[in-house]
């Protein structure tokens, strides 16, 4: 190879032995960047913990206010209205004589690590909804008052599909 290379001028054979190193950096970062696009385009699913069916109790802990204790149930599923990975959607029921009626629907973030929920409501009044999950029970609070009252305290068991 020595005898091949000492009928090329310098610049070239410097030219030869730098293209092929930059060719295999090149491919590199293009093998790198083609593999993380796909995984920032692809939202990953949401825990399937988080996922399902809740039923329990809410009750109220301010004394002489509207507020009423409630058999609740909670359904909760990936939010398609959002686009961050951990969002999800909480829809809220109330039982009334054996009927399930719509309270409304929470936007919620959940952190697998921690196992909290966290929906925060910034209308009207500031409702901040903490949730903490521990095996199949999931406990929260309700604060209001932009985090001055303790409203509601809330404990509810996800429903086993059978």
């Amino acid at each position: 190879m020595r005898s091949r290379l000492a009928h090329i001028s310098r610049a070239s054979r410097v030219h030869i032995l730098v293209c092929p190193r930059s060719t295999y950096i090149l491919a590199g970062i293009i093998f790198l960047l083609s593999s993380i696009a796909p995984a920032q385009s692809k939202s990953p699913a949401p825990p399937s913990e988080i996922l399902g069916t809740w039923e329990g109790d809410s009750k109220c802990t301010v004394p002489d206010s509207p507020c009423h204790d409630e058999h609740v149930i909670f359904e909760i599923t990936a939010d398609k209205d959002k686009a961050a990975s951990a969002s999800l959607k909480m829809d809220g029921y109330k039982i009334v004589n054996g009927e399930r009626i719509f309270m409304g629907a929470l936007h919620c973030e959940y952190d697998s690590v921690k196992k909290a929920l966290a929906c925060t409501s910034r209308g009207k009044n500031f409702d901040d909804w903490q949730f903490t999950l521990s095996g199949t029970t999931l406990r929260g609070r309700l604060i209001v008052d932009a985090g001055k009252t303790l409203y509601r305290e809330i404990t509810v068991s996800k429903k086993l599909v059978r």
